[in-house]
């Protein structure tokens, strides 16, 4: 099963922005455990629309793109709290923000596509 090109490459990129975020955040001990959990979020999304493209079943697509459907929410949730808590300015926040939401809707809808087909 082969996901569209253009979501590996957006992801991709997403990846490389949350990495740009992370080096801007403080270096305190909450910034840090919030980094670590933003950074494994936000590249495991790429990663696992990555595998899915190598998939050898539709099962296997699926749950792989599961996976980058749960860690594009959980991307949105640590970009809302670096946000909501000052570590990085709010407004550098909000295209990447918006960003994962779109990820997570495209994402969401390869799923329910790839299900719908026999």
């Amino acid at each position: 099963m082969a996901v569209p090109c253009e979501t590996s490459v957006r992801t991709y990129a997403f990846s490389l922005r949350i990495l740009k975020v992370v080096r801007a955040m403080p270096s305190d001990i909450a910034a840090a455990c919030v980094a670590r959990q933003l950074v494994r979020s936000g590249t495991s999304v790429g990663a696992n629309v990555e595998e899915a493209e190598a998939a050898h079943s539709k099962a296997e697509f699926i749950q792989k793109m599961n996976i980058a459907r749960r860690e594009s929410r959980e991307a949105v949730y640590w970009l809302r709290l670096v946000g909501d808590s000052n570590m990085v300015r709010p407004s550098r926040l909000r295209e990447l923000t918006s960003e994962a939401e779109e990820i997570l809707k495209v994402i969401t809808a390869i799923v329910r596509n790839a299900r719908r087909k026999p």
